[in-house]
C-alpha cells in the first residue's frame, strides 16, 4: 500500500497531546477534517462518488463530469476501461481541490428491488470486486484516496440506519466481504463503516472492522464512518472507527479525551487512529504539501474538456447491452428518410440515480439531441413525446427554462437568506430551486426562493417546496402553501438531498408571468435543504398516445425511450415493483403494432419489467448512462461502434419470478437466508429460467465457441484456454465468462459460480484463444472452524460460454 513515510508519521504522531490527537477524528465541517498546523497538516477535502465528483458541497454552479453509473462499469466487464475512468475521477478530484473521494460503492446486487442498485457494480463478488479494484487503482494514482464503501451488508435501503443484518460467517467471507477484501490488496486508502448492523453490532462498533479488516488483511489505511452513523462514544473508539464524519460536535471530541482519561478507553487505540489519519494526509499531499488543486499540471478550468467528454462517451456505449435484436440494428443510416423518437425520457432522460452521489454536469446529451446531431439532415427525426409516466418524486425543480431572476431578468432563481426580522444575510442567483446547501451566516431564519415564472402553457401548473418546517409558497402574492411540516426521518437522504415536497395548484396563463415566492423557517434538525419545484399542465394523454402511434407508423424506424423516474431509484427508499408505468406498458406495445422495426430503449439503473421484449425489433439497456448517453446512444444505433455491455445482475421476467427480493425487515433484522444463493446462483438452484441471464448482451456480429483447453498451473491459480471463432460479418469483441460447478462436494455450493472471464477482439472469420485465470480462491470456501479458506480435493467441472446461461463448453479440474 505504501506507508506514507511511516518514520515520518510516527514523528508527527508523537508530537501531538490527546487533546490535539482527538481533535484530528472527527470532521470539521460536513466535508472536511481539521487542519493541524502544530504539526503541517492541512485539512482533507473529501466529496461524494463514485458518477462524478461534486466537491466539497451542493452547488450547482460547480460542474463536475457525469460519468456513467456504477452498474454501468459494471456491465463494462473491463478493468483497464474502468481503471481509466478512475484516473479521470482523480483528475477530476484534483481539479476541484479534493483529498478524498467517496467511491467505489461495492455492496452487491442481492435483490432487485435495491434503491441504490444503480450504485452497485455487480450481483456477483468476483465482478463487483475486480471492477471496483480497477476504479481503486485509477483515483489513487492520481494521488488522491479512494474509499472502499459501505462496509458492509449495506445491500438495501429500507431502514438503512438501523436494520441488523443476520448472516452467517461463510456467506459473509464468500460474498459481502469479498469484494471489499479485493479494495484492500488494491491498496485502498479509505474504508467507510455502514449504517446498519450485522450480526447485533452496528459498523461502527463492529469487530469486522479489527478482523478480518486491519487484521487479517493488513488494511493500514482510514476507516471513515458514512455521514453520522457513529452514536456512540466508547464502543466506537474502542473498535477499529478511526474517523466521525461529518463535524463539527458528534460523540467523540472532549468526551473521548475523558474517557481515555478514566482508562475507559486506550490510548493506544487513538493514538492508532491519528497514525493512520496522518498517513493519508501524508499519501494525499496534505503534510506541508500543496492541497491537489495547487499541484503543478493541475487544470483549473471550470468544467469538462473535450478528451473528457470524449472518454464518458465512449464508457457509456461499452457499457450499453443490447438484450434484444431482431435484426434491426445497427441501422442503415443510407436507408433511411425518418425516424420517429419517442418517450419522455428522450428528452428529459436520466443519466444518474438520485442521492448523495447526484454531481452537476455542465450539459446533458438527450437522445433526441444524440440523433439530431449524428443523422444527415436529409433524415427527417420526429419527436413525439407520448403520455407522460407516473410523476414518482413530483415535480422537477425549477429552472432556467421557465425561472427569471425577479431582480436581473437573467435565467434562474434568486436566492435569498433572511434573518428573523428579514434583512438580507445572503443573496445569489442559483441555476434552478433544488438549494441543498445554502450559505447561513450568524443569524440565519428563513431561506427565501424567488423567480418569475414564465409558463409556457396555459392551465393548472403544480409548485411544490420541498424542506421540513414552517413552509410557505405565494404566487403574485396569493397564498398557495403555508403551514408547519416536522421531519418524518432523520435519515440524511431525506434531510439533506431529496426533502419530501409539498404541492399546490395554481392556474397561469401562457406568456403572462407570475411572481413565486418561497420560504423555509430554518430549525435545529431539520437541515437546510430548500427545494423549489414546478410543472406545467399534463397533455392529453389520449391526444399524446395518438400522435406518438401516429409518428411510428409514419416512420422508417421508430426509437422509443422509456425508464425509471426519480421516485423509483434512489438512496434513502428501495422499490416495491420491477414494473414500469402500467400504462407506459400498453403504450410500448402499440407503438410496436404500429412499427416492427421499433428499437426501445431502456433508461434504468436496475431490473424492470419487459413484458413486451419478444415483440420489439431490438431493446438496448443504456443505464443511467451519464452526460453523453445520447451521442453514446446514436453511435450505437447507427453502428459506429457496438454495444460492449455484459449484464452484471440477473435479470428477472417478473417480480415474483425472482428468487431473492426481501429489503424490508421484520422487527428491525433483514435475515438472508438465501445464503450464499443470490443472483444467478439463486436462479440455478430454483430451477427457473430468467428474462436475461447474469453476463447476457450481444454485440453486432456472432461467435462459435469451439474449444475449452487443458488448464495449466498459473500464478495464484490456473490459466484455462478457450478458443473462439467470429462467424459474423464485422470486427468484434467477446466477453469469454468461465464457471465452475462442483457436483459432489463435503458443504453446501451453488449449482455453479463465475470462475473468471476475459475479452477478445477477432475480425469476420478469425479465430482467437481467451486465456482466462481462475484464482486458487475460486474454487475454495470458508470454514468457520478451523477459520481459513479450504481447498477441498477433487474434481470440479468448468464452463464456458456467453452467459450464466449459455454454456456450450465444458471440462473437467482436478484439484
Amino acid at each position: 500500500m505504501g506507508d506514507g513515510g511511516s518514520d515520518n508519521v510516527e514523528r508527527l504522531v508523537d508530537q501531538l497531546d490527546p487533546h490535539r490527537r482527538v481533535r484530528l477524528l472527527t470532521g470539521a465541517d460536513t466535508w472536511r477534517t481539521p487542519a493541524e498546523p502544530h504539526i503541517g497538516m492541512g485539512e482533507l477535502v473529501f466529496s461524494d462518488g463514485p458518477a462524478g465528483v461534486r466537491g466539497p458541497g451542493w452547488d450547482e454552479r460547480s460542474t463536475a463530469a457525469l460519468l456513467p453509473c456504477a452498474g454501468a462499469l459494471g456491465a463494462l466487464w473491463d478493468e483497464e476501461r474502468v481503471r481509466l475512468l478512475g484516473e479521470l475521477l482523480g483528475d477530476e478530484a484534483r481539479r476541484k481541490g479534493v483529498h478524498v473521494l467517496l467511491a467505489p460503492h461495492l455492496n452487491l446486487h442481492r435483490s432487485p428491488l435495491a434503491g441504490r442498485h444503480f450504485g452497485c457494480f455487480a450481483e456477483d463478488p468476483s465482478l463487483a470486486g475486480r471492477t471496483g479494484a480497477a476504479l481503486v487503482r485509477g483515483i489513487q494514482s492520481r494521488g488522491v484516496a479512494a474509499t472502499a464503501k459501505h462496509y458492509v451488508a449495506n445491500d438495501s435501503e429500507t431502514q438503512r440506519l438501523t436494520v441488523d443484518v443476520r448472516v452467517d460467517e461463510r456467506v459473509l467471507r464468500e460474498l459481502y466481504l469479498a469484494p471489499f477484501e479485493a479494495a484492500v490488496r488494491a491498496g485502498v486508502w479509505l474504508v467507510m463503516s455502514a449504517y446498519n448492523s450485522v450480526n447485533g453490532t452496528t459498523m461502527s462498533e463492529s469487530p469486522l472492522l479489527a478482523d478480518p479488516l486491519k487484521g487479517e488483511w493488513g488494511f493500514d489505511g482510514v476507516v471513515v464512518s458514512d455521514w453520522g452513523a457513529v452514536r456512540a462514544n466508547v464502543e466506537a473508539a474502542r473498535a477499529a472507527q478511526d474517523l466521525v464524519m461529518p463535524g463539527p460536535g458528534g460523540p467523540w471530541g472532549e468526551a473521548l479525551v475523558e474517557a481515555m482519561d478514566e482508562g475507559r478507553v486506550p490510548p493506544e487505540a487513538v493514538e492508532d487512529k491519528v497514525r493512520r489519519l496522518v498517513r493519508l494526509a501524508s499519501r494525499v499531499g496534505a503534510l506541508e504539501r500543496p492541497g491537489p488543486s495547487d499541484r503543478p499540471g493541475v487544470s483549473d478550468q471550470q468544467g469538462p474538456s473535450d478528451r473528457v467528454r470524449a472518454v464518458v462517451r465512449e464508457a457509456a456505449a461499452a457499457g450499453f447491452v443490447l438484450l434484444e435484436n431482431r435484426g434491426v440494428l445497427p441501422l442503415d443510416v443510407e436507408a433511411l428518410g425518418s425516424v420517429a423518437v419517442i418517450g419522455t425520457h428522450a428528452d428529459e432522460p436520466r443519466v444518474q440515480g438520485g442521492g448523495s452521489s447526484e454531481v452537476f454536469p455542465d450539459r446533458v446529451v438527450t437522445p433526441l439531441d444524440g440523433l439530431r446531431a449524428a443523422l444527415p439532415e436529409r433524415v427527417r427525426v420526429v419527436y413525439a413525446p407520448g403520455p407522460r409516466p407516473a410523476a414518482g418524486a413530483g415535480p422537477a425543480p425549477l429552472g432556467p427554462r421557465h425561472a427569471r431572476d425577479p431582480e436581473s431578468g437573467a435565467p434562474g432563481v434568486r436566492l435569498r437568506v433572511l434573518d428573523a426580522d428579514g434583512a438580507v444575510l445572503h443573496h445569489s442567483l442559483q441555476p434552478s430551486g433544488r438549494i441543498l446547501e445554502p450559505a447561513l451566516p450568524p443569524g440565519a431564519h428563513t431561506v427565501e426562493l424567488a423567480a418569475d415564472l414564465h409558463p409556457d402553457t396555459t392551465g393548472p401548473w403544480t409548485l411544490g417546496l420541498g424542506g421540513f418546517g414552517r413552509l410557505s409558497v405565494t404566487a403574485d402574492g396569493t397564498p398557495l402553501l403555508d403551514g408547519e411540516f416536522p421531519a418524518e426521518t432523520d435519515d440524511p437522504a431525506v434531510v439533506h438531498v431529496r426533502p419530501p415536497q409539498h404541492t399546490a395548484r395554481v392556474h397561469l396563463t401562457a406568456g403572462r408571468p407570475a411572481r413565486i415566492v418561497a420560504r423555509r423557517t430554518l430549525a435545529p434538525g431539520t437541515g437546510r435543504a430548500t427545494v423549489l419545484t414546478a410543472a406545467g399542465p399534463e397533455p392529453d394523454p389520449r391526444r399524446a398516445r395518438a400522435d406518438a402511434v401516429a409518428a411510428a407508423r409514419a416512420a422508417d424506424v421508430t426509437v422509443v425511450v422509456i425508464g425509471t423516474t426519480e421516485g423509483d431509484e434512489s438512496e434513502g427508499l428501495d422499490r416495491t415493483a420491477l414494473q414500469l408505468d402500467s400504462k407506459l406498458e400498453e403504450f410500448v406495445h402499440e407503438i410496436l403494432r404500429a412499427n416492427t422495426r421499433t428499437v426501445v430503449v431502456v433508461n434504468c439503473g436496475a431490473p424492470v419489467e419487459l413484458p413486451w421484449r419478444k415483440d420489439s425489433g431490438a431493446v438496448l439497456l443504456t443505464w443511467f448512462p451519464g452526460q453523453e448517453g445520447g451521442h453514446a446512444l446514436a453511435d450505437v444505433l447507427l453502428g459506429r461502434v457496438e454495444p460492449g455491455g455484459r449484464l452484471p445482475t440477473t435479470w428477472p421476467a417478473t417480480l415474483a419470478e425472482a428468487p431473492v427480493h426481501q429489503t424490508r425487515p421484520v422487527e428491525g433484522v433483514l435475515p438472508y437466508e438465501e445464503g450464499l444463493h443470490i443472483g444467478h446462483r439463486a436462479w440455478l438452484r430454483s430451477g427457473t429460467e430468467p428474462a436475461y441471464w447474469f453476463g447476457h448482451g450481444q454485440g453486432y456480429t456472432t461467435w462459435a465457441y469451439e474449444n475449452l483447453g487443458r488448464p495449466e498451473p498459473a500464478p495464484g491459480g490456473h490459466e484455462i484456454p478457450v478458443v473462439l471463432r467470429n462467424t459474423g460479418t464485422r470486427r468484434g469483441r467477446e466477453v469469454v465468462q468461465l464457471y465452475v460447478s462442483r457436483s459432489e462436494s463435503t458443504v453446501e455450493r451453488p449449482v455453479r459460480w463465475l470462475a473468471g472471464w476475459a475479452a477478445v477482439e477477432a475480425g469476420p472469420g478469425e479465430r482467437v484463444t481467451a486465456y482466462v485465470r481462475v484464482p486458487e480462491r475460486a474454487l475454495q470456501y470458508w470454514s468457520p472452524e478451523p477459520r481459513g479458506w479450504v481447498t477441498e480435493p477433487g474434481r470440479f467441472t468448468l464452463l464456458a460460454g456467453r452467459s450464466a446461461g449459455d454454456l456450450p463448453l465444458r471440462a473437467a479440474l482436478d484439484v
